[in-house]
């Protein structure tokens, strides 16, 4: 049976890091590929990124919004964890990834822990002395796996 992995991705920037990932794991057999698009791809103030995803995976592309220009981090929080967890419970992942220090990396990985889920947290470790700090500290400790992209961010 396919094991089934899901890329969670709300910005242009961490899509074109993830793309790749996505790409080589595509190829393998051994799984199937969901894509959750949210966040800032999904706002036309910044441009509906959300076509490029579609235009590079045609399937198993799950949209959600989960915020609106104004609005606060913490309701960004809640609405994602809500609209991540009904998405888990239709998808099933057997490993969600995650990449960064946004709020939606976040709330994501809290549903992956409290499903039980195997959550995997890329560029963890990353230090840029603001709240991202903070968010992306959380993220790390609620994930099982971890891709760091230096020597530093391994400490």
């Amino acid at each position: 049976m396919k094991k089934k992995i899901l890329f969670v991705t709300g910005t242009r920037a961490d899509f074109g890091k993830l793309k790749s990932i996505i790409k080589l794991v595509k190829f393998n057999k051994k799984f199937n590929i969901f894509i959750a698009v949210t966040g800032m791809h999904l706002l036309k103030e910044y441009g509906n990124t959300y076509v490029e995803v579609e235009k590079s995976f045609k399937k198993n592309i799950f949209k959600f919004k989960n915020q609106s220009i104004g609005n606060t981090l913490e309701t960004i929080l809640k609405n994602t964890i809500e609209k991540f967890s009904n998405l888990v419970k239709q998808v099933k992942p057997d490993l969600i990834v995650l990449h960064g220090d946004r709020v939606e990396s976040l709330a994501c990985a809290l549903v992956g822990s409290l499903n039980h889920i195997l959550t995997a947290h890329i560029e963890g470790g990353e230090v840029s002395g603001n709240i991202d700090d903070s968010i992306r500290h959380a993220v790390t400790k609620l994930c099982h796996a971890h891709f760091v992209g230096n020597k530093l961010a391994k400490l």
